[in-house]
């Protein structure tokens, strides 16, 4: 009977997905689940689900119990599932709201952008303790790590615990195949793809139904006035550069250049008429801030219509499944790349596809993308080593620098506009950032050239900074 501690069990409703599908495996119905969470509330809501799950199901010899103690949950765990959200929605309206005042729009910023690199040092500390607490307590766990932003986290995580069996997951390879399957109109089981890049920002380069290829179907479709206009940033992307990408559109508007750079541009490519994830500004916080959480959480716990507990999309069940049982499952994982994808960093974290089975994790090497995929990942692991490196070395200046390189910031902002623009969000979230310590970013002398009738006139203001 394996044991799966969910670090994050007082989550709305993915804890629950998560047990619902494990349980959904006659191999592993028998699992007892820990879950652990920081808020006793939401902790004892979280558990009361999971024992409907278990009671609807008629899983007998399936349990579930909670804890506000990690350690403790953590002995002899087979499993570790980690769902997190540090600080909570105050933190993520400011990280939305400060860089609006300067000019920078962002729909989800839990990836990149000013919101996904103060996402990250608040988060990457406490997964890193989190693994601190696995490599003594139970080294030999599998780690499967769902918390944005994926990629730093990941990288960062994995550099801290290299001995641990880990891989981060996220739902947005199988979500876009399933999208263009439908809208291709094939059957899922004809169905052969290949998918590689960085997550949220993974290329299908190869998409065959019963061996023939679907990509000119894809990026014809892509011209559909119907499919643009309820995914238009991506059907662009398609258009330019020829392949499907992962993800919503709202996460690809905010990841470049080119989308988001002014109202009028917003409205061309992020209008959410047709779909609510399409880039509308400040989407993130919509989703976030839920004051009803308890109102809802009690609903699921007590709503007289019976639960649907057939398994969803989610990977987690699958490798777990076969790790127990060793039948062999592909899926999307995101990990160090060493040689996975030969033209992007080894350093980097990386999506691909990986083989499972009683073995553990066997990733597959991918080879080159496509040159001009591969520089735009690019583009988003040099923002991701600059956040990870701000975390291991309590730097306020490496933080700056993943601002100024961040692709949204420097369209948006000058340097001078971005190191305000930092110094205020490190302010405003002192109380969610302990690793720095209370350290500032510095300020630096504001420079001009006052113009005049004759000649140009060179002005140092002296102790004025930003």
């Amino acid at each position: 009977m394996p044991k799966v501690v969910i670090l994050g069990g007082g989550s709305l409703g993915f804890a629950g997905g998560l047990t619902r599908d494990i349980l959904a495996y006659a191999a592993t119905s028998k699992t007892e689940f820990v879950y652990v969470d920081i808020d006793p509330r939401r902790l004892e809501l979280g558990v009361q689900y999971a024992q409907r799950i278990i009671d609807e199901g008629h899983y007998s010899e399936a349990s579930v119990r909670g804890t506000l103690e990690r350690r403790d949950a953590l002995q002899d765990a087979d499993y570790v599932i980690i769902s997190i959200l540090v600080g909570g929605y105050e933190p993520i309206k400011l990280e939305i709201d400060i860089p609006m005042q300067y000019g920078i729009n962002q729909c989800i910023g839990d990836t990149l952008t000013p919101g996904g690199i103060m996402r990250c040092l608040r988060t990457l500390p406490e997964l890193i303790a989190m693994g601190d607490d696995i490599a003594e307590i139970c080294p030999h766990a599998m780690v499967l790590n769902y918390t944005n932003p994926m990629s730093m986290l990941s990288w960062g995580f994995q550099e801290a615990h290299p001995a641990l069996q880990y891989v981060g997951l996220c739902h947005s390879v199988q979500g876009t195949s399933g999208e263009w399957i439908n809208r291709l109109g094939l059957n899922r089981e004809s169905v052969h793809y290949l998918c590689a890049g960085i997550n949220h920002q993974a290329w299908f380069t190869k998409f065959e139904s019963n061996g023939i290829d679907q990509l000119p179907r894809i990026r014809e479709l892509a011209l559909d006035p119907k499919i643009w206009s309820g995914d238009s940033t991506r059907m662009e992307y398609i258009k330019h550069f020829g392949f499907p990408v992962t993800e919503s559109s709202g996460h690809v508007s905010e990841y470049n250049w080119w989308f988001r750079k002014n109202d009028e541009t917003i409205a061309q490519y992020c209008d959410a008429q047709n779909a609510e994830w399409n880039g509308r500004p400040g989407f993130i916080k919509e989703l976030y801030n839920r004051p009803d959480w308890e109102e809802r959480m009690q609903k699921r716990v007590a709503d007289p219509k019976p639960l649907k507990l057939e398994r969803g999309l989610e990977y987690g069940s699958r490798i777990i499944h076969a790790h127990v049982t060793g039948e062999t499952e592909l899926i999307y994982g995101n990990l160090k790349n060493q040689g996975l994808i030969t033209n992007l960093p080894d350093a980097a974290c990386v999506e691909v596809p990986i083989h499972v089975d009683r073995n553990g994790l066997s990733p597959i090497q991918y080879g080159a993308l496509p040159p001009h995929l591969a520089a735009i990942n690019r583009a988003q692991i040099s923002v991701q080593e600059l956040a990870v490196r701000a975390v291991q070395e309590r730097d306020p200046e490496l933080v700056f620098q993943a601002m100024a390189l961040d692709p949204l910031c420097a369209m948006s902002c000058t340097l001078d506009q971005i190191r305000a623009m930092t110094r205020e969000l490190l302010e405003a979230h002192r109380p969610w950032i302990p690793i720095l310590a209370g350290r500032s970013l510095p300020g630096r002398k504001i420079m001009y050239t006052e113009k005049t009738t004759d000649k140009e006139k060179h002005i140092d203001p002296g102790q004025a900074e930003l």
